[in-house]
């Protein structure tokens, strides 16, 4: 089994910065492209950032040069660092990644993991 746990959601004022974190852990044999997605009240879930494995990035014009993802492989972890926060950023911020597993037999097997979430909330 694979699990992905964010942390570093809260609250914050307009303007100011959060960073979140997702951690991969499990039977790990690699991890392809990590994404970050957001869900705010009412809305549709929505693709915020993506992460290749070759470390290619894609952002939402939303938070275009206000977000910056990014991944450290040696730590299966991915990240998101968010500046000049919106109210509208005010979110539950999920972390999504495909990934590699060696089955008990040792073969290998490709899973679609999500996170939890973790919940930014943008006010002052």
């Amino acid at each position: 089994q694979v699990q992905l746990v964010e942390s570093g959601g809260g609250l914050v004022q307009p303007g100011g910065s959060l960073r979140l974190s997702c951690v991969a852990s499990g039977s790990i044999f690699s991890i392809g492209d990590m994404s970050w997605y957001r869900q705010a009240p009412g809305k549709e879930r929505e693709l915020v950032a993506l992460i290749s494995s070759r470390g290619n990035t894609n952002y939402a014009d939303s938070v275009k040069g206000r977000f910056t993802i990014s991944r450290d492989d040696a730590k299966n972890t991915m990240y998101l660092q968010m500046n000049s926060l919106k109210p509208e950023d005010t979110a539950v911020y999920s972390c999504y990644a495909t990934v590699v597993t060696r089955t008990a037999v040792g073969l290998l097997s490709s899973l679609e993991v999500w996170g939890q979430g973790t919940l930014v909330i943008v006010s002052s």
